[in-house]
């Protein structure tokens, strides 16, 4: 690294510099500095962090550098080999810290926003450029060597490349204050997710400008302003404006699950209300919150939200919150905690924050959406939750192949049908219904019909689709071994007589226009054409002990004490073949490509079958 140097009037400097391990203190090396140029060669047993160069004029009136940021030039060291250390990736928000640096001067910095001389074109090379004095990133990333993570570190203009560099990470860090972002930074990091690599954010604000490279990647231009931009005419999509904004119209919710949009921002003496905020914890039994003994509606993480936080638009009418998607964030994205802000307004920008976890390809994205996190972390739950996502999303524990989802006290049977999931309660007789989504949404009965007699149900099916002519339509075996059908409504709807089924029937199924019933007494597994009320029930062997069944593209799956089990929906001799761990669980359903399960503990979970022996 070649550095350019001059004393404080001009001419050459007479002095020292001193290179610091940033992340640990650590004074790395000390040189004496004669002339305009300084060269590092970084050694090769430098560990890949983030490091920072102080430069002294020995003139005695010149103030210690660590006072004057326009003597500091701070770095990143990359792994030689990538990976080699930790499999976990800390991308520094340079971007972000050039875009402020020298803000109010005029020409020099992009800040302040609306000031008519503010810059729209900015250098890597000057002096300075640095962390802001809050040092948004530096508790978090102090905190991680001393929790026990070793990472490795890259700069944020790294990724806009960074295609190569990213494929040999499991997971990326984001951290504090990390707005300006290239195209070419959303496009590696999307990928990288989409292609099974994770995203931890730990920050707000995060992708909220888009800004270009140019002149090798030394100079940031950011207009602001379509209107000023040049590119605006010729590539819409790479005018440096707002993410979510015209002409771009590409919202960083599609990459981090949240937005500034919908977040809050507390600057100037609104910077007090930082340490007064808290999280209320929205979705308690999901696996981020394993370990802190927190429920549903506690609150926690105060002092973490702020100066500037991300959220969601979010639907309440059900008492939970959910993401409505309109805004780009992926109907995917769980809601974990909220907090509402919205009497931020006073000081800066009234809003939510809105924490939450989202797939997002073969990856998974979370995202905390304040930029102070990291000043929480001596919080127990902050750090247990921190600790949370890097092991799963680093991949220090094994991932669970099911997943919580919500709660199902109680739940005997399950069915999903025309975008709902149906469920017995535990007295046999009321229906229940839900979205059949990530979120932990709540249950809601549906209305008897008036007048009538609901009967009690053993178990529920639901086909993938009509068997003219009849319609599409949700399946129950009552008490007494009789068929019945019923709309799949939330409303109120008779249930009506279709036939009956082998005595004792407690899974039922349908696939292919043929009927598949469980009877437990003799383990038996048996079939009937669903269009002929009037055949026989066929025995076609073992049932492999299942105590629910459900049909997922094509497959019938069943589970019982041996697991998660499968077979072809044929009515020849087919045994039923493992496919997978399972969790103790009363009732088995399927939708969109996913299994849901009630567990003998009350909880609702999800489930994505991979590969399934077909032999």
């Amino acid at each position: 690294m070649r550095f350019e140097v001059t004393a404080g009037g001009g001419g050459p400097l007479t002095g020292r510099v001193v290179v610091a391990d940033a992340v640990t203190g650590r004074p790395m090396t000390r040189a004496a500095v004669r002339g305009t140029r300084w060269t590092l060669d970084v050694p090769h047993d430098w560990p890949s962090s983030l490091y920072v160069a102080r430069f002294h004029d020995d003139r005695p009136e010149t103030p210690e550098p660590e006072r004057d940021p326009e003597h500091e030039v701070w770095f990143a060291v990359r792994a030689a080999r990538p990976a080699t250390a930790s499999a976990v990736l800390v991308s520094i928000p340079f971007a972000t810290w050039r875009a402020y640096h020298r803000a109010g001067q005029p020409g020099r910095s992009i800040y302040y926003a609306e000031e008519p001389g503010r810059a729209a074109r900015v250098s890597f090379t000057d002096p300075g450029g640095g962390p802001p004095p809050e040092r948004w990133e530096e508790p978090l990333l102090r905190w991680l060597p001393e929790a026990g993570y070793p990472v490795e570190f890259c700069s944020g203009l790294d990724l806009d490349d960074g295609g190569e560099l990213l494929s040999a990470y499991r997971l990326l860090i984001v951290n504090g204050h990390d707005e300006y972002w290239s195209a070419g930074m959303r496009d590696n990091v999307e990928e990288f997710v989409r292609r099974g690599g994770n995203l931890a954010v730990f920050a707000g604000n995060t992708a909220w400008w888009q800004m270009r490279l140019e002149d090798g990647g030394r100079t940031m231009v950011c207009h602001r302003d379509a209107t000023t931009d040049p590119v605006a005419a010729t590539d819409p999509r790479r005018t440096t404006v707002e993410w979510s904004s015209s002409p771009v119209d590409r919202p960083e919710n599609s990459m981090t699950g949240v937005s500034f949009r919908n977040g809050a921002g507390s600057w100037g003496e609104g910077m007090s209300l930082i340490g007064r905020e808290s999280y209320t914890i929205r979705f308690a039994d999901h696996w981020v919150f394993e370990g802190t003994g927190l429920g549903d509606g506690d609150a926690f993480a105060r002092g973490a939200l702020g100066y500037e936080t991300d959220a969601a638009e979010l639907d309440w009418s059900s008492g939970v919150p959910r993401a409505t998607g309109r805004d780009g964030t992926p109907r995917s994205f769980t809601v974990l905690a909220t907090a509402d802000l919205r009497h931020w307004r006073t000081y800066g920008q009234g809003g939510w924050a809105t924490m939450g976890v989202f797939r997002l390809g073969a990856g998974t994205v979370f995202n905390a959406a304040t930029i102070n996190w990291g000043r929480a972390l001596d919080d127990p739950a902050v750090d247990r939750v921190t600790r949370n996502v890097l092991d799963r999303l680093g991949g220090a524990v094994p991932v669970p192949s099911w997943h919580t989802v919500g709660r199902a006290p109680g739940v005997r049977a399950l069915a999903a049908c025309e975008g709902l999931l149906f469920a017995v309660a535990e007295d046999g007789r009321t229906l229940l219904h839900r979205e059949p989504c990530d979120q932990n949404l709540p249950w809601t009965a549906c209305p008897p019909v008036p007048g009538g007699h609901e009967p009690e149900i053993r178990c529920l099916a639901a086909p993938r689709e009509a068997c003219h002519p009849t319609p599409l339509a949700l399946l129950a075996v009552g008490t007494d071994d009789r068929l019945l059908v019923r709309d799949p409504v939330p409303g109120p709807a008779p249930w009506t007589p279709a036939g009956t089924v082998p005595a004792g029937t407690t899974a039922l199924a349908m696939c292919d226009n043929t009927l598949f019933a469980v009877t437990p007494h003799d383990d038996t597994l048996h079939h009937r054409p669903a269009l002929r009320p009037e055949a026989p029930w066929t025995p076609l062997g073992p049932a492999g002990k299942a105590v629910s069944l459900a049909v997922l593209n094509a497959r019938l799956y069943a589970c019982g004490p041996d697991g998660l089990l499968t077979r072809p929906p044929v009515t020849t001799e087919a045994p039923f073949v493992p496919a997978g761990a399972f969790p103790a669980a009363t009732a088995l359903a399927a939708y969109a490509g996913r299994l849901l399960a009630a567990t003998d503990d009350g909880l609702l979970v999800s489930h994505r079958p991979r590969s399934v022996a077909t032999g």
